[in-house]
């Protein structure tokens, strides 16, 4: 079975986020980069898949710099993915409407007949790619799943949603992303991080087609303002109430 997943670099969420010189991007110079969160469900229940049928490939596909990501990416290969492509293009300023295109041009050629992903980035937050892609390739996709089964040509898919749980039922070839929960992502061995250093990384030089969602600012939000102590016990009561209506506003 021919599995790909599409994974993201991302700055890690414990980052301190400057705003660059130009207003419009992050200022990377202190920033730590990291495997998606979420992704790492992704890949691991594609090994799981893998090892489920006894055969098949996982490959893992990325756009953005080599330079800056591939480390982490070959960290995916030391958990078990075979192989993995890097599309590198010559801009940062990529929206989820780009990442997707590249991303399917790239997947169609592989001819999988499933694609894991994480269900959004650490970063932008968009989950918008695993729907584009799957509306891109023509297949069916469900987004945000957190149990998963898959026999023969046919998978069971769950997703938590308000009040319950949704169970979604159909045929390969789909498109899944990951919930949190899904599995329990495996630590790399020692002998897959010596292996991953021998693992094919294919970097593609790739023109991205124009964003149609254009950052024109961005700016931090304003700092919290002070707490108050207003008193304790029954008698302070009374203060609050006063302070949320007259100065909260929000009774």
């Amino acid at each position: 079975m021919k599995i790909a997943v599409c994974v993201v670099v991302a700055p890690s969420t414990d980052t301190k986020v400057k705003i660059g010189a130009d207003g419009k991007t992050i200022d990377m110079s202190d920033v730590k980069l990291e495997l998606n969160a979420y992704d790492e469900f992704a890949i691991e229940e594609a090994l799981r898949l893998k090892e489920s049928t006894g055969d098949g490939e996982v490959v893992l596909f990325s756009v953005g710099s080599p330079a800056t990501i591939k480390e982490e990416i070959r960290k995916g290969l030391a958990r078990g993915a075979d192989r993995a492509v890097i599309l590198d293009t010559d801009t940062t300023q990529l929206d989820s409407s780009a990442v997707a295109a590249l991303l399917t041009g790239e997947i169609k050629a592989f001819e999988p007949e499933i694609i894991f992903m994480g269900k959004q980035s650490v970063d932008y937050d968009s989950a918008q790619v695993p729907s584009q892609v799957a509306a891109a390739m023509g297949w069916p996709v469900v987004t945000k799943v957190s149990s998963l089964a898959i026999e023969g040509g046919a998978f069971r898919a769950e997703r938590e949603i308000e009040g319950g749980v949704e169970v979604v039922e159909g045929t390969l070839p789909a498109v899944i992303s990951a919930e949190k929960g899904l599995n329990e992502p495996r630590y790399p061995s020692l002998k897959g991080i010596m292996a991953a250093k021998k693992k094919p990384m294919e970097e593609k030089a790739a023109e991205a087609p124009a964003p149609v969602l254009v950052i024109d600012c961005l700016e931090l939000p304003p700092p919290r303002p002070e707490g108050k102590i207003v008193g304790e016990g029954p008698e302070a009561a009374a203060k609050v109430v006063e302070l949320l209506r007259n100065e909260a506003k929000v009774i």
